[in-house]
């Protein structure tokens, strides 16, 4: 088998409303063997994957999917099914699937869940081994598959504390992106609501109270000025330093770096210069920094306490001991450790809930000084500790005593958090108990922590676990109704997607929204262009949605970018279908019309059902049957036709419908009849010449409406979007200069230059000069027929390549000219393979009353030539 194509679809995509892997899978010899033709083959793969009988498959029961290999069945099927397994056994729980064949004999596209990206890809990858065996009759060995999974999940997985909130945030429905690969640097929430925050420091967290955290020195001066117990102690840089510091306070005493966390490099009661200048030199050797700087400080006895603050209140409070056994009177603590790292709650680092416990210096001192070795044998019951702080990361173990905690002590702890300024704090509190006042015990604050761990709140080894993730999002989206998303306008279709983009964006900027637009040809925040490129996908989304600023996201999404990546967001407001046209068929498997109108409504499918509005073309037939049935939310249609009969029930349930009534676009709701603009001061529509504008119009003012905006302001926007460079670049950009009329856009298609020939008909009544190409990766057809329209189009044209898309050089424009010359037409048609010559030669062929029509790519370029002619331009132009 052989993959060809492999990679994750972030968001609704053709296959399906959720995140998914694509697979194009070419099953090459075994398309010849479907499942039943293979003795024992589902036998084996029950015996390998004991789980698979859970997979009910279309059969609708457990075991139905080992029926369907028994019955006989292919072998992307069997992908399918097991890399949707492999992700369980690592612990993503993961159902969905589809497998469907393709135009090409024994290539399957394979389609599967996943939670996180690069494990379902390897997963991906390890099914078609693995099902390769199970045909060849080999040995599957899955052991060493899931210790590679689990490698490539802990690679990329988000560790327990960034995960409880994220997993927080979903309960909320915020959405949630990881910012930077390799890190826990997370965004919550999109554009202007957004919040970051990186493990469990948050965007709130005031850099001065992270200073101060940070510097155990400077602590316990803030704490102690404050009247906070504090340990006795003091910061030193050099051994003799450390010897008097210990003798000053007093033995037992605590060497900590003054600089650390996770309780790297602290050693507890040390009672002798030997222990003294062995804690040193672990101290020493954690300090981050060149200083030398070692804290030397008084011992208090007592329990080491963890005390978690979230938004100025006490949350959490656990217990923690270090790492220890606890004795049965047979064993030696060595098999002791052994028999406490079986428990499948302990994993290497931050991977479960306990860590391993690792034997160490700071174990054999600990054992030393208890007059012990790893050969003891401690009593029945005896505790045994293995290390000198209460770390989790260590191999410590906690019990919750959230419910236990005095009023005092959760009073100081708010304190601490407000004369530290953090907004998430860990207090290290040694104390005797939680159940009475600090100052009626020894007790003391040894330590706090920016960027605390939360393993033993969320799963402590004993007590009530504690909803951190949720306070921390709670904090940070304090209204419960707030689930930080902005509104996302989605416009697809096979032209007029840019136009409308652009209007759209326009008309939400003018009533003062701050807006994040991506299209073809840039991503603009705020009218202000952030990147250049085609950003008709899943990337502007990602870029757009980041952005701090943005208040509305409207977005141009293209059957590309569906069918690459899926839409890059998970639900949209508004979702636009303007047309379904020929255009790109045969790519990516799309070679009917109906098939590209099931790409196209993966828009209007991804409209949220409550509130959200679907914004369709009721001239289009394709728009009426698909996006009618896939549209999801409240619909709002647009026509030429006021009398369209096919909307009367529509306008009965007093529904919206924009529509062009005596000269001027019009809201029809039941019998309402609200007027909005004449369609002849709307600079777009060329005074009617442009019906395709006079649709894109009203497909932008129907968006308006979906979001609240008033008529007035609806209005406004649609009398001052002009058909510019600088509004519309490359869209029906119109220009005079000395008697020559010039179109130039972007149309490469023939059903755009049906929608543009009313226009240039309309405008060019004598001579029509012509200007065009097409990308080599359309049918040849599709390309004749380009041709033959620019014949019925123009008198003379020029036609160009700048694209060929793996056709040989010449291909593409040679079956253009050859499309126009079958078409009878008398029209003039040169082949000139640059573009900059044949925009050249058009212009200097034009004479005073000629029309030129320039379908180009570089419209910035072709607009400046056309600047640097001799004759003079006129002021829109030259301004442009």
């Amino acid at each position: 088998m052989n993959i060809l194509e492999h990679r994750a679809l972030r968001g609704p995509n053709y296959y399906s409303r959720y995140q998914a892997i694509y697979m194009r899978l070419d099953i090459e010899d075994l398309e010849q063997k479907p499942s039943d033709t293979v003795p024992g083959i589902a036998e084996k793969l029950q015996a390998v994957f004991p789980s698979i009988y859970g997979h009910r498959c279309s059969v609708g029961e457990p075991g139905g999917f080992l029926q369907r290999v028994r019955n006989g069945t292919y072998a992307g099927h069997m992908v399918e099914h097991l890399a949707i397994e492999l992700q369980n056994l690592v612990g993503f729980t993961v159902g969905y699937g589809k497998t469907v064949d393709s135009y090409d004999k024994g290539v399957y596209h394979v389609v599967y869940r996943y939670r996180d990206e690069a494990t379902g890809l390897a997963a991906g990858e390890a099914a078609v081994a693995i099902v390769r065996k199970l045909y060849d009759g080999g040995h599957v060995d899955l052991e060493p598959v899931i210790a590679h999974l689990k490698e490539v999940r802990d690679a990329h997985a988000l560790g327990p504390s960034t995960g409880t909130i994220v997993d927080a945030a979903k309960a909320r429905d915020i959405p949630f992106y990881n910012l930077t690969a390799g890190t826990s640097y997370t965004q919550l929430g999109h554009g202007v609501k957004q919040r970051r925050f990186q493990a469990t420091v948050t965007d709130g967290s005031g850099i001065i109270g992270h200073s101060i955290a940070d510097d155990k020195d400077w602590t316990k001066q803030i704490l102690g000025d404050a009247g906070v117990a504090v340990p006795k102690g003091c910061t030193c840089y050099s051994w003799d330093e450390v010897k008097d510091a210990a003798e000053w306070i007093g033995w037992p005493v605590v060497t900590k770096p003054l600089a650390g966390n996770h309780g790297r490099g602290v050693t507890t009661d040390i009672g002798n210069l030997d222990d003294l200048k062995s804690g040193y030199e672990a101290a020493l050797a954690r300090v981050r920094d060149n200083s030398g700087a070692v804290i030397v400080e008084s011992y208090i006895k007592g329990e080491d306490h963890r005390m978690l603050v979230v938004g100025g209140k006490l949350i959490a409070a656990a217990r923690r001991r270090p790492a220890h056994v606890t004795g049965d009177g047979k064993s030696t603590i060595q098999t002791l450790i052994e028999k406490a790292n079986e428990d499948p709650r302990r994993g290497v680092g931050h991977e479960n809930v306990l860590t391993q416990i690792h034997v160490d210096v700071q174990t054999h001192r600990m054992l030393e000084q208890a007059g012990l070795t790893l050969d003891s044998v401690p009593g029945d019951g005896d505790m045994v500790f293995l290390k000198s702080t209460a770390n989790i990361s260590t191999g410590g173990t906690a019990t919750d005593l959230t419910d236990e905690v005095h009023p005092d002590i959760r009073f100081s702890m708010e304190r601490i958090a407000r004369h530290v300024g953090l907004d998430v704090i860990g207090i290290d509190l040694l104390a005797e108990t939680l159940t009475k006042p600090l100052s009626e015990q020894s007790a003391g604050v040894v330590e706090v922590n920016a960027g605390p761990g939360f393993r033993m709140h969320m799963a402590p080894t004993h007590g009530t676990p504690r909803p951190v993730g949720q306070h921390v999002v709670d904090m940070l989206f304090p209204d419960p109704t707030d689930n930080g998303r902005i509104p996302i306008t989605a416009i697809t279709g096979t032209n007029g997607k840019t136009t409308t983009t652009r209007l759209t964006s326009h008309i939400l900027r003018q009533t003062g929204h701050s807006v994040g637009m991506g299209c073809t040809g840039t991503v603009e925040i705020d009218n202000h262009v952030i990147l250049r490129g085609d950003y008709s996908g899943p990337a502007a989304a990602q870029a757009v949605l980041r952005e701090p600023t943005v208040e509305h996201a409207v977005l141009e999404v293209a059957r590309g970018g569906i069918m690459r990546r899926g839409l890059g967001f998970d639900e949209c407001d508004v979702g636009v279908l303007l047309n379904i046209a020929s255009d790109h068929l045969g790519e990516r498997d799309i070679h009917t019309l109906d098939e590209l109108a099931r790409c196209k409504t993966v828009v209007v499918d991804a409209v949220k059902k409550e509130g959200g509005y679907c914004v369709l073309n009721a001239d289009d037939p394709l728009v009426m049957e698909h996006g009618t049935y896939w549209a999801r939310g409240e619909i709002i249609y647009f026509t030429m036709n006021p009398d369209n009969p096919d909307l009367q029930d529509h306008l009965s349930e007093m529904r919206m419908v924009l529509t062009v009534r005596n000269g001027r676009i019009v809201l029809l709701r039941g019998k309402v009849v609200v007027d909005i603009v004449d369609v002849n001061d709307v600079p777009i529509a060329f005074e009617g010449h442009a019906p395709f504008n006079v649709q894109n119009a009203m497909a932008a003012a129907a968006v308006a409406l979906a979001h609240g905006i008033e008529i007035d302001d609806i209005r406004a926007g649609l009398l001052t979007f002009h058909p510019t460079p600088a509004q519309m670049p490359g869209r029906t950009n119109y220009f005079e200069a000395d008697g020559v009329k010039c179109l130039i856009d972007y149309g490469h298609n023939v059903p755009a230059l049906e929608a543009l020939e009313p226009l240039v008909k309309g405008l060019g009544q004598k001579r029509r000069i012509g200007v065009s190409t097409a990308p080599g990766n359309r049918r040849d057809e599709d390309l004749a027929a380009l041709g033959a329209q620019l014949a019925k189009m123009c008198n003379v044209v020029y036609v160009y390549e700048s694209d060929a898309r793996g056709r040989a050089e010449g291909e593409v424009a040679k079956l253009i000219r050859d499309g126009a010359a079958a078409a009878g037409s008398q029209s003039e048609v040169h082949l000139i393979m640059n573009e900059q010559e044949a925009v050249d030669r058009a212009i200097g062929e034009a004479q005073p009353g000629d029309f030129l029509l320039l379908l180009v790519d570089d419209i910035k370029g072709t607009t400046e030539r056309l600047k640097g002619r001799s004759f003079p331009v006129k002021a829109d132009l030259a301004q442009a």
